[in-house]
């Protein structure tokens, strides 16, 4: 079962324990939310759309983090003008994992905060659009993906990150700041994973978009 939800300006497509980064909430780390705009419910062989939200639907989510995004830099120069201004802006995020997709008017299950996979780290690294936190595998869960889909990811780095235990796109996706210091430092590319967006396009391909041009495939 799935769920359309709305929050903070922006709509998410989500599932049980679903982790992905939404606009600041004010809760504590811990903590059930209950997120109540439920544009549309799916799975169980139909979908119910809402006018404009299905009426009794939530979404249970567990507040794993508040952190806040990479900066973003406005700059602006008038011409001929000698007018320059440049402005840093970091958003405010939560962090939340999905607990629970309700319906009927049902309230969450306070019982199910802390029932996910461990974090190995906190930072911003978590998966949207489908995934799980990060943590390292003995072996991969199920088929393994292909990580040389990823622009930056050759198939010597593929080999890599599987000799390391990443096998999948949501570890990617899930990687704290510590887990990338971590990475980057066992395959000696300081500051690749940031600078090549490893994370956000392993997002997008978990989210089924096509994967990034890949000009430095040969790179590895």
């Amino acid at each position: 079962m799935y769920a359309v939800i709305k929050t903070g300006g922006k709509q998410y497509r989500v599932a049980p324990e679903d982790i992905l980064d939404i606009e600041k909430i004010d809760a504590s780390v811990g903590d059930i939310v209950q997120l109540s705009e439920v544009l549309m419910l799916g799975g169980n062989g139909g979908v119910e759309v809402g006018k404009p939200t299905v009426a009794g639907a939530s979404v249970a989510a567990e507040v794993v983090e508040q952190g806040r995004a990479a900066k973003v830099i406005i700059f602006k120069k008038r011409r001929r003008k000698n007018s320059r201004r440049k402005n840093g802006h970091r958003q405010h995020l939560t962090t939340v994992r999905i607990t629970e997709i309700l319906t009927g008017g049902q309230a969450p299950d306070k019982s199910k905060a802390g029932t996910g996979a461990p974090r190995a780290s906190r930072g911003r690294g978590s998966s949207a659009g489908g995934g799980k936190a990060f943590a390292l595998l003995d072996a991969p869960e199920g088929t393994a993906d292909d990580l040389s889909l990823i622009g930056g990811v050759g198939e010597k780095i593929n080999e890599k990150l599987n000799a390391m235990g990443i096998f999948h796109f949501w570890q990617v996706a899930a990687m704290a700041k510590a887990d990338i210091e971590k990475v980057e430092s066992d395959l000696g590319f300081k500051g690749r994973v940031e600078r090549e967006e490893w994370i956000e396009q392993a997002k997008e391909l978990m989210a089924g978009k096509p994967p990034r041009a890949k000009t430095d495939r040969d790179r590895a």
